[in-house]
């Protein structure tokens, strides 16, 4: 099963591309949509998410979406497991009554909401993003979904950016699991 696992993120991996110089100089930016435009693949990354999700958070409740590649992934795996799908958005994005986290980013801040009472005192949470950079995104999410009363079990992502170590920013107790990596 691992050797078949294995052969499955080789050839999603093969399907990323990479473009040099964007959103500006110096930035390597891996395009998860190049892979994800392919029938196939979109199956193929399904299968390995929930496939993920199964044998290490076989108790989650709700999935948590990071604006905005997070969402593409968190609402299909919910609806195969028959659980909650639950997005965390930027600023002024949500309807109705909202809670805020403000954190900072390398040039700045920024601001995570989520709609107030949609996450349960003690619910299970698994955060589900695209990639990880530097981890200022799911440590943020990570702060307003305890703010809220969720029990966050956890961080999966389809890439990680190891030379970054956002791994090392994220609060002790997160485990996080990443299908690809890159320096």
């Amino acid at each position: 099963m691992e050797a078949d696992y294995d052969k499955k993120i080789l050839e999603l991996k093969s399907k990323i591309k990479s473009f040099p110089d964007f959103p500006k100089p110096g930035i390597l930016f891996w395009d998860i949509f190049s892979a994800i435009s392919d029938g196939a693949t979109c199956k193929l990354l399904q299968s390995l998410l929930v496939q993920t999700i199964k044998a290490n958070y076989p108790d989650v409740e709700a999935l948590v979406g990071l604006e905005s590649r997070g969402f593409l992934f968190s609402f299909s795996l919910a609806a195969e497991l028959g659980i909650s799908s639950l997005p965390v958005r930027k600023k002024g994005k949500l309807p109705g009554e909202v809670v805020s986290h403000k954190y900072d980013l390398e040039y700045g801040s920024d601001v995570l909401e989520i709609q107030k009472n949609v996450v349960r005192p003690g619910q299970k949470c698994l955060i589900v993003d695209d990639l990880i950079a530097t981890g200022g995104s799911v440590t943020a999410a990570t702060t307003l979904l305890r703010s809220c009363g969720a029990d966050v079990i956890g961080c999966l992502v389809v890439i990680e950016l190891t030379s970054l170590r956002g791994r090392d920013n994220i609060p002790k107790g997160i485990p996080v699991h990443s299908l690809i990596q890159y320096d």
